[in-house]
C-alpha cells in the first residue's frame, strides 16, 4: 500500500470506510432483496452520510457472502475438530452466500459514474492458506481499498451470538491468544489495506479480566511493519461490548507505531451510515491521532483528521 502526505491540493473528505448494502440473515422484506442494488438504495446511504458530515462512503461488501468466494475460500470450517461448530458454520455460510461480487462491483462503479461520492471496497475474511490467492484474484477489480477481518477461528465465528459458548469452552485466555495470533498474521501480511474491527472478539461482551497489552503490542507492531491501517469503528458501541473498536489501549498502541486510521460505522442499513462519527473523531484524537488515511485505487494518502 502506497502512502503520500497531502500537499494541500487534495480535497480532504471525511468518509465512512466500512458500509454494507445488505443486512445479514433471512430477507425481511425491508430494502432490496439480497444481490439487488437499485440506485435509490445506494443514494439513501449517501444522503444519510452527507447529513452526518461524511462526504464519501466506502462500500465494503463481505467477500464470503458472494458466490464467487466458494472456490476461493474453500470449506475453511471442515477441519475443525468440533462437530457442532462445523455443522453450524456450514449451514450459516450456505444461507449467507447469496450475493454476486460481479453485480456488487458493477453497482458501485455505476454509482461512481453517476457522480455519487462512493468508493469501491470489500471486506475480506482472512484465512492464511488462501490469503494470497484471494488477493491476487481481487486484483482484477477496480477496488479503492480492501478491509480485512478475522471472523472465524476454524469453524468458530468469534463474533456470532449463537456461538458465544465457544469462548467459555476454550477459555478466555486461549480464545484471545488464538484470535490475536491470527489477527497479527493478517496485519503483518501487507495484503490488505485496513484492519476491520481489530478486536471484534469482544463483540459479545467477552473479555479478559485485564487488557492483554502483550497481544495488543504484537498486533500494533505487525500492522506498522506490514503497512496496514486500522479502522476506528463506532459499531462496537451498539453491541454487547458497548465500546469502540479498537479498545482505547489498543488504539494507543497503534498510534505509537504510526499505524494510520480510517473511520467506520459497519453500517448494514442506510440509517446507520456514519453513525456517531463525531465520537469516533474525538476517540481518535484522544489516542493522539491528528491525521487519517484516505484511499483511491488502493493508494493511501494522509490527510488531516478534521
Amino acid at each position: 500500500m502506497d502512502r503520500s502526505h497531502s500537499d494541500g491540493t487534495t480535497v480532504n473528505t471525511m468518509g465512512d470506510y466500512h458500509v454494507h448494502l445488505h443486512k445479514h440473515g433471512p430477507y425481511d422484506g425491508i430494502g432490496p432483496p439480497p444481490g439487488q442494488y437499485p440506485i435509490d438504495h445506494i443514494e439513501a446511504y449517501v444522503e444519510v452520510a452527507l447529513a452526518r458530515g461524511a462526504q464519501e462512503i466506502g462500500f465494503t461488501e463481505h467477500l464470503y457472502r458472494c458466490v464467487e468466494s466458494r472456490p476461493l475460500l474453500g470449506k475453511w470450517w471442515s477441519a475443525d475438530p468440533r462437530k457442532d461448530l462445523r455443522e453450524y458454520t456450514k449451514s450459516y455460510v450456505r444461507s449467507e452466500r447469496v450475493l454476486s461480487l460481479e453485480r456488487y462491483v458493477q453497482a458501485v462503479v455505476d454509482a461512481k459514474d453517476r457522480g455519487l461520492p462512493v468508493l469501491l471496497g470489500l471486506e475480506v475474511d482472512f484465512f492464511p492458506d488462501t490469503a494470497e490467492p484471494v488477493a491476487e484474484y481481487l486484483d482484477q477489480y477496480p477496488f479503492d481499498f480492501l478491509i480485512a477481518s478475522t471472523h472465524w477461528l476454524g469453524a468458530w465465528g468469534v463474533d456470532l451470538r449463537d456461538q458465544a459458548f465457544e469462548f467459555d469452552r476454550r477459555g478466555p485466555q486461549q480464545s484471545y491468544e488464538e484470535y490475536f495470533r491470527k489477527e497479527t498474521e493478517l496485519a503483518a501480511s501487507g495484503l490488505f489495506d485496513v484492519l476491520a474491527h481489530a478486536d471484534v472478539i469482544k463483540k459479545q461482551g467477552l473479555r479478559l479480566p485485564e487488557a492483554p497489552m502483550d497481544l495488543y503490542e504484537e498486533l500494533a507492531v505487525a500492522a506498522g511493519r506490514g503497512g496496514t491501517a486500522v479502522e476506528v469503528s463506532t459499531a462496537g458501541m451498539f453491541q454487547p461490548a458497548a465500546e469502540m473498536y479498537p479498545a482505547e489501549p489498543l488504539l494507543k498502541r497503534f498510534h505509537s507505531h504510526r499505524v494510520p486510521i480510517t473511520l467506520a460505522s459497519d453500517a448494514h442499513v442506510p440509517d446507520h451510515t456514519a453513525r456517531d462519527r463525531d465520537l469516533a473523531v474525538e476517540f481518535a484524537r484522544s489516542a493522539g491521532y491528528t491525521e487519517r488515511i484516505q484511499f483511491r485505487k488502493r493508494v493511501g494518502e494522509m490527510v488531516a483528521l478534521d
